[in-house]
């Protein structure tokens, strides 16, 4: 059987940190771009839907080649989940092209380094594997959690993980970080859990530079370290 699939890049207008991030530019091309592009590339959409509660947002996503036939209407606040902007745009896209979706995969705006590859590799990975939900994540490196500790106003630490302070690295389990690059769900569960984290989601790795994401300032000066230090381009 033939998957029918969505994509869908959530991307409301209201960022805080970086003022009209999705849209801000990366590397001389506004940063969804990028995602839209990874997603025409995959070759693997039925639709791939922008969801957005900005006009500019919208003019800018369609001349890159996304669908933006409605604007959202709900979940555009700073308190609505995610999950819960993708699961109304897939609503409204079911209702607005009167059509049935067998899978759902949402691609950040803020993950521009996420590449066709990336999307094509975790869609199979979810397909062949017959999961219900899937989320990508990456495997923490240097910054090593298990040695997290927090300070306080004397600068005196509590470790989280006092067990693991006199463990070396090598001999610590790995530990992982959800990134929100590629979440992926069967329209039948995203539709009855209003969220990818249902009961028997998954996390599939992906690079670390693939999952970057762009929450602040620092955050896009390291895309774009990552980026040069790397082949890609659109």
């Amino acid at each position: 059987m033939v998957n029918r699939r969505i994509a869908i890049i959530p991307a409301r207008g209201g960022s805080k940190r970086i003022p009209k991030k999705n849209i801000t530019d990366f590397n001389g091309l506004p940063m969804i771009v990028w995602t839209i592009k990874a997603a025409e590339e995959s070759k693997l959409f039925d639709r791939i839907l922008v969801s957005t509660d900005d006009s500019t947002i919208a003019e800018v996503a369609m001349r890159a080649g996304a669908e933006v036939p409605f604007l959202r209407t709900d979940c555009a606040d700073d308190y609505s989940t995610v999950s819960q902007a993708t699961t109304f745009a897939l609503q409204q896209a079911m209702e607005y092209w009167n059509e049935e979706y067998d899978v759902v995969v949402q691609l950040m705006a803020n993950c521009p380094l996420r590449t066709s590859e990336d999307i094509k590799t975790l869609v199979s990975v979810f397909e062949t594997e017959d999961r219900t939900a899937q989320i990508s994540c990456f495997e923490y490196g240097w910054m090593n959690p298990w040695w997290a500790a927090t300070i306080n106003d004397e600068g005196r630490p509590t470790q989280l993980f006092s067990e693991t302070l006199t463990q070396r690295s090598q001999d610590l389990p790995k530990l992982y970080c959800p990134t929100g690059a590629i979440w992926i769900s069967t329209v039948k569960a995203l539709l009855a859990h209003q969220t990818f984290y249902s009961p028997d989601y998954t996390f599939e790795p992906i690079s670390l530079k693939s999952a970057m994401d762009i929450d602040n300032y620092e955050d896009l000066k390291i895309a774009n370290a990552l980026l040069l230090a790397s082949d890609y381009s659109l």
